[in-house]
């Protein structure tokens, strides 16, 4: 009778242990860091102050008119096309290449239009007016135009383009009106550059530069959205559907690779929250990058080795863009109020290193920085 007993007590035990064991199993992986790591506090995003803008509008002023170094990343059909940067792009051939130049036209746009204040405003004005001229503009018309050049910064420059046009609309001012009218011309061709292209793009672009397909629609949507250009917004939100729509698990974890100032994943998601209404949005990021929900989220800061090399210094425009994904996601989506200390996280390891840092990251940083800093109020 005893030895019944035991053997019965012996089975109950193991058979609970075994229900407790498949229990354990089944429990998440979120909830399984969750009993680990603390919740990221909510903190309010990083904003920009006059201090900064200042600061940063040092970087686009000292290099708007600096043509050498220069890349002109070109495709020579002869002898006719060798030139001077500021003979073949005088508007834009400062700052090292032309879409450089691009964003640092907006950059000065951008703190301008926030801060009326800034220290320089004068000195911006007048290099974005003798810039931004009506003949210098025909100029970059005519080399977009050239036989070689269909391609010509697609899509990453074509994207700053109509970010500078888009912050030139939306600013009510003479002066704007005055530089909106100018790059009108070289805006539509962007514009009718992208209509173009888009049906013939079978494949995303899933890189983390310059031609990463997401980066260049994202851009492309604010601008078309902003001045109600719904053919343009139409044919961007059906192909971010069609490239995108089925992905999943993406691999954060490759991330990043050594060259990227981009975020693959990122960016299709900062696309995806424009494009999407908020259920279809929530059911897609739930397979696409679940673990953004989760309240202890976190992911390491791209780290540079060397700011003197301009390619690894990319990793500095990384963590700016990663952080603006996450402030647009976070802005956007009470949910997701928990990624604004990861965005705050990236800009204070990259911000202190721009003013006063070589040409190779100077010539560009700043835009990323004022564009992640300014991302909030998307």
């Amino acid at each position: 009778m005893y030895r019944i007993f035991f053997i019965a007590s012996l089975l109950i035990f193991i058979g609970c242990n075994q229900v407790e064991k498949v229990d354990t199993s089944k429990q998440s992986v979120e909830t399984a860091v969750k009993e680990v790591l603390p919740a990221n506090p909510i903190q309010p995003p990083l904003q920009l102050t006059l201090e900064q803008a200042n600061n940063l509008a040092e970087l686009p002023l000292a290099c708007l008119q600096v043509e050498y170094p220069n890349r002109l990343g070109q495709t020579l059909g002869g002898k006719e096309s060798i030139g001077e940067p500021h003979e073949l792009h005088p508007a834009f051939y400062g700052c090292f290449d032309w879409h450089s130049s691009v964003h640092g036209h907006w950059s000065l746009v951008k703190l301008l239009k926030e801060f009326p204040e800034l220290d320089k405003k004068e000195e911006a004005k007048a290099k974005l007016l003798k810039n931004i001229s009506k003949k210098n503009i025909e100029a970059e018309i005519a080399y977009f135009k050239g036989k070689h050049n269909k391609v010509y910064e697609r899509t990453y420059g074509w994207a700053w383009l109509l970010k500078l046009a888009e912050e030139l609309h939306t600013w009510n001012d003479p002066f704007a009106r005055e530089l909106e009218q100018n790059l009108q011309p070289l805006t539509n061709i962007i514009v009718e550059r992208f209509i173009e292209f888009l049906p013939k793009l079978k494949y995303p672009i899933r890189v983390g530069e310059h031609t990463n397909t997401a980066f260049g629609l994202s851009f492309a949507w604010d601008y078309a959205n902003t001045v109600q250009n719904q053919k343009l917004k139409s044919l961007i939100e059906t192909r971010a559907k069609d490239f995108y729509s089925n992905d999943q698990g993406c691999p954060i974890t490759w991330e990043p690779s050594g060259y990227d100032f981009l975020s693959p994943c990122f960016e299709e998601i900062d696309l995806m929250r424009r494009v999407l209404a908020e259920k279809e949005f929530d059911n897609w990021i739930s397979t696409f990058m679940p673990q953004l929900k989760a309240k202890n989220f976190t992911i390491s800061v791209g780290e540079v080795s060397d700011r003197t090399d301009g390619k690894l210094v990319h990793l500095d425009g990384l963590n700016f863009s990663r952080a603006w994904v996450l402030y647009g996601l976070a802005g956007q989506y009470k949910e997701y109020e928990h990624l604004f200390s990861v965005a705050n996280t990236h800009i204070n390891y990259s911000l202190p290193n721009l003013v006063g840092d070589s040409y190779e990251g100077g010539h560009w940083l700043g835009s990323f920085a004022i564009y992640a800093l300014d991302s909030n109020a998307q």
